[in-house]
């Protein structure tokens, strides 16, 4: 009874149960998923799906750096941390004002969206790229420092702007100068010392995953590096320095759109034989 016994749960652990018995691809091995994904990325190059997500992160970030901008310069409006008592209160008193922070505010949920499509689009054209299937670490670092940037920007806009909200839409009386100081101290602080750092660090990793698969060229690398630089060691709240990461985002989104329509052209070109471009020459590349 025991010799059938143990044949029966040796084969029992060895059967071939299809994959869904045994768990699916959560429970696979580590290296077998790697595997897969780098399969899964080498098909999506050779079906030529690269190029369209080249797209949608170029055109995603494009638009991402003008909404910013646009809700950077209205928030802007509320007053600063230097200014004296009497700014805060004459500002307040104006309602036009408070109406143009206001809007400011509705405009940056959209960038936030609008930057995570762009993120999304760029991770997914990365990895249709040979030469980046390794470089897990980078991608993870590049998608926490995405959503960190997203919380810190929500946070820090809603504090700063929270004063022109509550003039806008309620009757109730305004709180002291002093806790709309304190408001504005907490919105600066998640945008410029927190979300900006962040942000120097998606800069960074999306530089090096780009460069490493030849998209961007070595001086647009380097600079995409010293941006990176001047936002993780900028010390100062003035809103040009803010502006820096969405000036970045339209550059190397112009890149992704540059790319992608050569790569397009080089795939449906007919070569001087008469043959037609395979998927897998698309790759896009700075050469």
């Amino acid at each position: 009874m025991l010799y059938y016994g143990t044949i029966f749960l040796s084969r029992l652990i060895c059967a071939p149960f299809p994959e869904e018995w045994r768990g699916g691809e959560a429970l696979m091995p580590a290296w077998t998923r790697i595997r897969r994904s780098r399969a899964d990325a080498r098909a999506a190059a050779e079906t030529g799906r690269g190029p369209g997500y080249a797209l949608v992160a170029g055109w995603s970030g494009i638009l991402f750096a003008a909404l910013f901008t646009v809700a950077l310069v209205l928030v802007h409006r509320a007053p600063g941390l230097t200014v004296a008592d009497s700014q805060y209160a004459n500002f307040y008193a104006d309602g036009g004002s408070g109406a143009l922070v206001t809007a400011g505010l509705y405009i940056v949920p959209f960038a936030g969206i609008v930057f995570l499509w762009h993120m999304m689009a760029t991770r997914e054209f990365i990895a249709t790229l040979p030469g980046t299937q390794n470089r897990e670490m980078p991608r993870a670092l590049q998608l926490a420092s995405g959503v960190a940037f997203i919380i810190l920007l929500f946070s820090g806009m809603a504090l700063t702007g929270a004063i022109a909200l509550l003039k806008q839409f309620s009757v109730a009386p305004l709180p002291p100068v002093y806790v709309a100081r304190a408001l504005s101290a907490a919105g600066y602080g998640l945008v410029f010392v927190f979300g900006a750092r962040v942000a120097g660090m998606y800069m960074i990793t999306t530089t090096t995953l780009l460069n490493a698969a030849g998209v961007l060229a070595r001086p647009l690398a380097w600079f995409g590096y010293l941006c990176a630089a001047t936002v993780l060691l900028s010390w100062t709240f003035h809103p040009i320095f803010a502006l820096i990461f969405p000036g970045w985002v339209f550059v190397v989104s112009v890149v992704a759109v540059v790319r992608a329509h050569q790569a397009k052209a080089r795939t449906t070109q007919p070569s001087r034989a008469g043959a037609v471009t395979s998927p897998a020459e698309g790759h896009l590349s700075k050469e």
